[in-house]
């Protein structure tokens, strides 16, 4: 739901409150009007006081967050656009055409492994990327871990090996 929408219901249940607490004191009024006979240095008059006193803070301070929401309150759609803002203002991530000028920053053996990596439509498991490169493993690893901070490509664990993917946008 839109905050101005829930501000306004809010206000509206302060409103309520405000109403009661209205009525419910008049009648308390009158019942010690009644049954009281020493005039307002009765006790219950005291009372009445403290518990009206607290019960219009509470409304106030109810009425407060309710016109709070409706004037500073941000909507829903506010949050999307900031996310859409964020989106373009971040840098793009790496797509497939842009692999072939990053190619030129990495050494012969990242070069290696990532092209292996295009040439199988963008995944791989990772022991066949081992065979492929005619690598070990310790090196394939390591060369992984440093593409994978490049934010090149991710490894997802499937059972006992992992999955090398390209990183899309």
């Amino acid at each position: 739901m839109k905050n101005r929408i829930v501000g306004f219901i809010v206000v509206g249940i302060a409103i309520l409150m405000g109403f009661i607490i209205f009525s419910f004191n008049r009648a308390l009024t009158d019942i010690v009007n009644t049954s009281c006979s020493h005039g307002s240095t009765c006790p219950m008059w005291g009372s009445i006081n403290f518990h009206t006193n607290l019960s219009i803070g509470i409304t106030i301070f109810v009425l407060l967050i309710g016109l709070y929401l409706i004037f500073f309150g941000k909507d829903e759609k506010v949050i999307t656009r900031l996310k859409k803002i964020r989106e373009q203002i971040q840098p793009k991530k790496i797509t497939k055409e842009n692999y072939n000028k990053i190619l030129n920053t990495l050494n012969s053996d990242e070069k290696v492994v990532l092209v292996k990596i295009i040439e199988s439509d963008g995944s791989i498991i990772q022991s066949d990327l081992v065979d492929k490169t005619k690598f070990n493993k310790v090196k394939v690893t390591r060369i992984l871990d440093r593409l994978e901070g490049m934010n090149l490509i991710e490894r997802r664990r499937r059972g006992m090996t992992n999955i090398v993917m390209l990183k899309h946008s």
